[in-house]
């Protein structure tokens, strides 16, 4: 049996006349730069999301530098972020100029500590940027109570976590402005790349509308120093018809990881995903840890199986923050998770055979 790390191909069949259908509309329409499918995907988007508004952009690292930059955020400002997590989160703080300041993760779930923030926090702290990482939610409330507190802004970075939920309330509507992507990769995902800000606040998405067009609202009047990054007509319309299908598609997703949990518990040296009290997983990934990680790897890639590392490097090691003077043993956690994590294959469409089939190879693998 072949088991890909990740496929497209259940997703693909259920949709496809519909994909197609919408492909057919934004091509007889003509109109392919913020139009009218941008605007109908913005408005589902945040109905889905139980907030007023939705700004669609380019891709995620955009809606992440974007959120930053419509808070004013910039040289001087420190921006505190996990110390585990994709390099994205770190490179949105880094082009705004401002500094990075890692907080380790809880190493049961992976995402930020709460009991570690308020050391962190100097009176140059103006944001805090929890990322809702492998589609587990962060512990918000705690969060916020802690923004509250300092009187601090918070970003959540809710690429990984459409859906999701912390104590019934959705990611991505707690923060001020908060970040999605639309990576073909991810639960809601496009044909090539995609975000969106989500946000509450009226005057926050009437700025990051600016300045992901140029700063202008009115074409050629420039109000603001701005960018291009703007979700497009063709994938604005791809998403409205997959977003119909999302919770379908969580369900599955959690299906398949208490399979996972269920089949794989009381493996000795096998770590299995937790997931914190009042928090929701929706599952982008379905992370194992082990501290023979790659001899596990290379034995499901023998026996056709599809692994991913999810993240190899931890950001303050990668040689893109050499100039930050981090080293090895600085963020310890961070880089345990990095040696030791491996992802499992997690599709719609993936059959109990299949699920079985992976378990059974992963307790060879320990007999």
């Amino acid at each position: 049996m072949t088991i890909p790390f990740l496929s497209f191909t259940a997703q693909n069949n259920l949709i496809e006349d519909e994909i197609r259908a919408a492909f057919e509309r934004v091509f007889q329409n003509k109109w392919y730069i913020l139009g009218k499918e941008v605007s109908d995907f913005e408005l589902a988007y945040a109905q889905y999301n139980n907030v007023m508004h939705c700004i669609g952009v380019a891709n995620g690292l955009d809606a992440l530098h974007i959120a930053l930059k419509t808070l004013g955020i910039g040289e001087g400002d420190e921006v505190i972020t996990p110390s585990n997590t994709f390099i994205a989160t770190w490179l949105a703080v880094s082009q705004t100029g401002a500094t990075i300041v890692p907080v380790e993760p809880n190493p049961q779930t992976y995402n930020i500590d709460i009991n570690r923030i308020e050391a962190a926090i100097t009176p140059k702290t103006k944001v805090i940027m929890p990322v809702h990482l492998y589609g587990q939610a962060c512990q918000m409330d705690a969060i916020m109570q802690i923004a509250d507190k300092h009187n601090l802004l918070v970003i959540e970075d809710n690429a990984q976590a459409q859906g999701c939920t912390y104590n019934g309330k959705l990611t991505g509507s707690f923060g001020n402005i908060n970040a999605t992507s639309f990576y073909p990769t991810k639960n809601l995902g496009a044909y090539g790349d995609a975000g969106a800000l989500t946000t509450n606040d009226a005057e926050l998405a009437q700025k990051a509308n600016l300045i992901r067009n140029y700063g202008s609202e009115k074409k050629y009047y420039n109000d603001i120093i701005g960018v291009n990054s703007r979700l497009d007509e063709l994938q604005a319309a791809f998403l409205s018809v997959k977003l119909k299908y999302l919770n379908s598609w969580l369900d599955e997703r959690k299906q398949i990881a208490t399979a996972y949990t269920k089949q794989l518990a009381d493996i000795p040296g096998l770590i299995l995903p937790v997931t914190a009290p009042d928090a929701d997983h929706v599952h982008h990934l379905y992370v194992v840890r082990t501290i023979r990680r790659d001899a596990l790897e290379q034995h499901l890639n023998h026996n056709g199986i599809g692994t991913g590392i999810h993240y190899p490097v931890a950001p303050h090691l990668q040689k893109a923050y050499q100039h930050l003077g981090y080293k090895k043993g600085d963020f310890p956690i961070a880089e345990e998770i990095a040696q030791t994590c491996l992802s499992l294959p997690l599709n719609p469409g993936m059959t109990d055979d299949e699920i079985t089939y992976v378990c059974k190879a992963i307790r060879r693998f320990y007999e």
